[in-house]
Formats: structure tokens, C-alpha cells, sequence
């Protein structure tokens, strides 16, 4: 029992979730990013370098033979992928130097002095009492 209780609260710990939150947005960014690649970028670059769909760059290393399917090096994809991983880094590298400006920002502004205590007020007090007599 005592182990179902320690892996409840490790799983529900804030870490954890915002991981879990963060790898699910990553993967469904990594679909958008994946979709405007494939979908928006490579149709217009295909036929600007002269109607070529870079899905269909294949280099075959053995034909198809009968029901066996041809072996092929999917190279187009592949330039497809390093496409992707290019828009992902450059919007991470982003959103990580607006972080890192915002902290710059936070680190640059001068720490509010702290109140003075009870015994520190009181004091002050007194010495404006005797000012005045």
C-alpha cells in the first residue's frame, strides 16, 4: 500500500504534469510543423526548383520482383524531415530567447528593500517623539 501511495504522489507532483503537458504539446506542434512543411513549404519550392515532389525522391537499390516491393533510399523525405527539424529548433531558439530576455529583464530591476521590523518602527517613532520636544 505505502508503494501505490509514493507513486501517487510522484506522478501528481507539478513536474511531472507540466512534463506530460509539454511532451503533448510538443507532439501535436511537431504535427502542425510537419503538416505546414509537407502541405505549404514543399509544393511551391518543388516547383520552383522545376515540379518535383520531394516525397517522391527515391533512389531504388533493387527493383520490385513480383510481390516483393522495390527497396528504395526515400531521400526526398528525408529533405523533408531536416526541413521540419529547421522550423521546430528556429521556434524553440525563439521562445527560449523571449524567456531568456523576460529573465534579463526580471534579474535587471533593482530588489524592493525590506520592511523594517516591528522593533525598527517603534524605534523610529521614539526618535521622531524626541525630535519634536
Amino acid at each position: 500500500m505505502a508503494i501505490l501511495q509514493e507513486f501517487r504522489e510522484f506522478a501528481v507532483k507539478g513536474n511531472m504534469v507540466d512534463m506530460a503537458v509539454g511532451i503533448i504539446i510538443g507532439a501535436a506542434f511537431g504535427k502542425i510543423v510537419s503538416s505546414f512543411v509537407g502541405d505549404v513549404i514543399m509544393p511551391p519550392l518543388g516547383i520552383l526548383i522545376g515540379g518535383i515532389n520531394f516525397a517522391d525522391l527515391v533512389f531504388t537499390l533493387k527493383d520490385a520482383a513480383g510481390e516483393i516491393p522495390a527497396v528504395t533510399l526515400n531521400y526526398g523525405r528525408f529533405i523533408q524531415t531536416l526541413v521540419d527539424f529547421t522550423i521546430v529548433a528556429f521556434a524553440i531558439f525563439i521562445v527560449i530567447k523571449g524567456m531568456n530576455t523576460m529573465k534579463k529583464k526580471e534579474a535587471a530591476a533593482p530588489p524592493m528593500p525590506p520592511e523594517p521590523t516591528r522593533e525598527e518602527q517603534l524605534l523610529a517613532e521614539i526618535r521622531d517623539i524626541l525630535k519634536q520636544r
